[in-house]
């Protein structure tokens, strides 16, 4: 039995989770993160000297769940990887936020 009521937490959360992060509000936050790492990616790989901060702007439009990069290994994967993660976690309670003040419920 507990099987099953767990089955429909999953699919609940699930539920909850698509109509977060397709919230308007959510995908224009998404987009706009999108567009910040696409400039990072761009002026850091046109950058010759190497001293590029163009990342810290989207990891802190993704704060702060982006800021698990302080814990994982230096490198450029990690640092796309605690974005996206961030952006994702950030546009789901954006999301929910909006969902809630216009009255919607799931």
């Amino acid at each position: 039995m507990t099987g099953t009521k767990s089955g429909r937490s999953l699919r609940r959360l699930r539920i909850r989770l698509r109509h977060a992060l397709t919230d308007v509000v959510a995908l224009i936050y998404l987009a706009l993160c999108a567009v910040l790492l696409g400039w990072a990616l761009v002026v850091s790989l046109t950058d010759d000297s190497g001293e590029s901060m163009a990342a810290v702007v989207p990891l802190l439009a993704t704060a702060p769940a982006s800021l698990v990069v302080l814990a994982l290994p230096d490198g450029a994967a990690p640092l796309i990887l605690a974005i996206v993660f961030g952006a994702l976690a950030n546009a789901t309670v954006i999301g929910w936020c909006s969902h809630t003040l216009r009255g919607k419920s799931y």
